[in-house]
């Protein structure tokens, strides 16, 4: 072999452990921040999502003001040593900040102590962050190698992180799946420490006595990740406010979006959702399925005798199949398997159970077979797929499809989920499902109902009206009707008005059954408010129907999926909150929740300031004031605008994708990949003149602010599509974005370059920190206004970045930018 073949060879073997330990510990960081995510829906609330996003960023953007402020510590001559040191501590502290998080309570009411507790669970929750902060800022400012495959094995690993964390969730628990994650990453140390220099420094800094155990620690962590997969250790103590008694539990299993527990049997009377006060509960034995701790539902002993299940005849969730003929069913959810035993009882002859969750169809199919014969009952068939996505793609139509409590998320009427956006509960899906329904057939929907109160219900009674009105009904009132028992209504809706066969037989099953009817074609609805809903003959009129409710009436769609959040924020100056907090549904929660997103906003605020802003302020004060006022401008800007565009795109792809947690990996792998091609692209083609620096913003403001215009019209038409190519779609949407946002970083950095080193850590800095507050703010304006006008903030952020850009370029002196960045790096000055 040629001497430089040879050369190139041992060159290659001297970095190929400084990329894969890169590569390692990047792939762990989206991971863990996906798993988090997952863990959090358990002990606390989905919507902690964004949450999860806010401070892995926050934890992050502290790391590499760490780095910053400490140039004598982090040389390039002990490069591997403390890439190693910082590793080790990452995966450790990912370890610590596991046991921390599951024995934390944050479901507290609004108070001083939820502000303490949730100020414990976020500083937690990003110790990991803030090592893998350091890590990732010292590869990429102190690295040795070329800058172009450094920053492209840190892509890769992230990248290929956002696919794992859905592969590691599908084989062990979210706690087990976090241990593996810690183990990965202390290989990844490993890795750094065969690289060159690895000499400890003649001072070294905390935790460098990790340097020296590092392979013990590896097979540490390896082994307590496999016994933990065996035997779950580690695992929540606090789920949903509750102390969680391992042996109430006779089965678990996770997986990518969700855990799924079973508890002991037990004989007692049967749980219904809305019994019939006629109803004489025989004793029968049954178990409790919880989804991530807080919806539950009931599985029922069933020999296979449809007798045995009589009693789901009292139920008001089952008003639908009091209409006689029906043949064919379809159930959303299965759940314990209540509706479609229902479906049977009532003579559905085939009926057929839709579930996202392959756990249920696993557990009624195979894992229970001995205690509910389900899956071998004659005319019962299964599906697992996402409800919306396999009713646009079938041509099979139905007499009667049944949606009874299902909450994509598992939400509740409490509240506790209403910041969650919901697929299911939207004008788009149920016109998917009505379109499903053969020209008599009928789609039964129940909610939660608070007797005397308009809420749920009324937000139910809306989106059915307005669903009628798109699909060109005059007259919308004579499709519905609704009956109610305890805290259950049940609406029926039918794409033709209801036949009088069909109302009588509904009349007579409520007059029989002692259920309230809160909506008859051939009567004036229960209250004045429904009353006018469903008689509005078109958007507008129902609009005003619901304008002067004190709760959010109004029918939830694609663009602003959250059915579950009737909170008005405009009219809480004019509310006496303590009075209607009080009431009987939903307000008391969706209050609840939203103090909660104003209390994590302001833990956020407190910890940015403090361990960034703070910090970082002295380099920027023998900063020009215009340098100052230009760079801290442009970087707040593309640090919100990216949040916003970010946030807002992972609502949209949920809805349409069919879970949060696809949501989650397909956009962070999308914006990562594509935004991480943008800056090498930037490298190529600089944003060096005036012309480029305006056109550029106004470019990428412009993709970001047509797509609520062009995106909801391709994603509807797809909405049929597998899961792999809505995913692929889902790529293809985002890599522009990506890519035009991938710009404004190396950007500005070169820019302010050009006219001042000192600052720069500054303005990386600001950036961290618009994003973090922009991730929690983005929900608030998602829910107010719609995920389109998030959307479209970031798109006037990005449009306003011209601005600030040229008065840079002005710092500079020059029409044009005349070194490139890597030069201008005050890591390579």
């Amino acid at each position: 072999m040629p001497s430089q073949g040879r050369r190139g060879l041992h060159r290659l073997a001297d970095r190929l452990p400084f990329y894969l330990g890169l590569g390692l510990v990047t792939a762990a960081t989206l991971m863990l921040q996906i798993v988090e995510t997952r863990i959090v829906s358990v002990t606390s609330w989905y919507h902690l999502a964004f949450f999860v996003i806010s401070i892995a960023m926050f934890g992050l953007t502290a790391g590499a003001v760490w780095v910053y402020l400490r140039p004598d510590t982090y040389r390039a001559e002990h490069f591997s040593y403390h890439l190693a040191v910082a590793s080790l501590c990452f995966a450790l502290a990912t370890v610590f900040a596991l046991l921390v998080q599951l024995t934390i309570v944050t479901s507290l009411p609004a108070s001083v102590m939820s502000l303490v507790v949730w100020t414990e669970f976020a500083i937690a929750l990003a110790l990991p962050f803030f090592f893998s902060g350091i890590v990732v800022s010292f590869a990429l400012t102190r690295s040795p190698y070329p800058i172009g495959i450094v920053y492209g094995a840190d892509l890769l690993g992230a990248a290929l992180g956002c696919l794992g964390a859905l592969v590691l969730l599908n084989l062990v628990s979210g706690p087990s799946a976090v241990l593996w994650i810690a183990a990965l990453v202390a290989a990844g140390a490993l890795c750094f420490a065969q690289g060159k220099p690895a000499e400890a420094p003649s001072r070294p800094p905390i935790g460098a006595g990790l340097f020296r155990y590092r392979t013990p620690i590896l097979a540490v962590l390896i082994a307590l990740a496999a016994a933990n997969s065996v035997r779950e250790g580690v695992r929540p103590t606090i789920v949903k406010d509750n102390i969680e008694q391992p042996g109430s539990i006779a089965y678990e299993k996770w997986n990518s979006f969700s855990r799924i527990t079973i508890g002991q049997s037990r004989m007692t009377q049967p749980v219904l959702w809305g019994p019939s006060p006629r109803f004489v509960p025989p004793l029968i034995e049954e178990r409790w399925m919880h989804i991530d701790g807080g919806a539950a539902t009931a599985v029922y002993r069933f020999s296979g005798n449809l007798e045995e299940m009589g009693f789901l005849r009292y139920d008001v969730t089952n008003l639908a199949h009091a209409i006689p003929g029906h043949k064919t069913g379809a159930v959303i959810g299965v759940g314990g398997g209540r509706d479609l035993l229902s479906a049977r009882v009532f003579g559905v002859p085939n009926v057929i159970g839709v579930e996202i969750n392959p756990i249920f169809v696993d557990l009624l199919t195979r894992r229970l077979a001995d205690e509910t014969a389900i899956g071998r009952l004659p005319g019962i068939s299964f599906q697992v797929d996402e409800a919306r996505s396999w009713f646009a793609r079938t041509d099979r139509s139905f007499d009667v499809i049944q949606m009874s409590l299902i909450d994509t998320w598992a939400a509740t009427g409490a509240g506790a989920f209403t910041l969650s956006e919901n697929g299911l509960y939207t004008v788009e899906a149920w016109r998917i499902f009505l379109d499903r329904l053969t020209p008599e057939g009928v789609f039964t929907v129940s909610r939660w109902y608070a007797p005397g109160e308009v809420n749920e219900t009324g937000r139910m009674v809306s989106l059915a009206v307005a669903t009628l009105q798109d699909l060109g009904v005059a007259d919308p009132k004579r499709h519905l009707f609704m009956g109610a028992s305890g805290s259950i209504a049940t609406l029926v809706m039918s794409r033709a008005p209801l036949s009088d066969g069909a109302l009588e037989a509904l009349r007579q099953a409520a007059s029989t059954l002692a259920f309230p009817v809160l909506l008859d074609p051939g009567r004036p609805a229960a209250s004045p408010l429904l009353e006018r809903i469903v008689t509005a003959p078109d958007r507008a009129a129902l609009q005003q129907a619901t304008a002067d409710s004190y709760l959010d009436l109004s029918a939830p769609t694609d663009a602003r999926p959250f059915f579950f959040n009737q909170l008005r924020l405009d009219r809480l100056p004019d509310q006496d909150l303590l009075s209607l907090a009080s009431r009987p549904g939903v307000y008391g929660g969706n209050l609840s929740a939203t103090l909660t997103l104003a209390i994590l906003i302001l833990i956020s605020a407190a910890l940015v300031v403090a361990t960034i802003v703070i910090p970082l302020r002295s380099t920027v004060t023998t900063a020009s004031a215009s340098l100052t006022v230009a760079g801290t401008a442009y970087f707040a800007l593309i640090g919100i605008g990216f949040m916003m565009a970010e946030i807002a795109l992972l609502q949209r792809m949920s809805v349409f994708l069919g879970h949060p947690v696809y949501s989650l990996s397909v956009v962070l792998f999308s914006l990562i990949l594509s935004t991480g091609i943008g800056s090498l692209v930037s490298e190529r083609v600089p944003l060096d003149t005036r012309l480029k620096l305006v056109l550029w913003p106004l470019l990428t403001g412009l993709y970001l602010a047509a797509l609520p215009f062009w995106l909801p019209d391709i994603l509807v038409r797809l909405e049929s599509s597998g899961l792999l190519l809505r995913a692929g779609l889902a790529v293809l949407v985002l890599a522009p974005a990506g890519f035009l946002m991938g710009f404004g970083f190396p950007t500005g950095m070169r820019l302010v370059s050009q006219v001042d080193d000192r600052p720069t850590p500054w303005f990386w800095g600001i950036n961290g920190a618009a994003g973090v507050l922009a991730a929690s703010v983005a929900v608030l304006v998602s829910i107010e206004f719609g995920i389109d006008t998030t959307l479209r903030v970031g798109a006037l952020c990005y449009g306003l970045l011209a601005g600030p850009a040229l008065l840079l370029l002005r710092e500079t002196g020059m029409t044009a930018l005349t070194r490139p960045l890597e030069e201008a790096s005050p890591a390579h000055s």
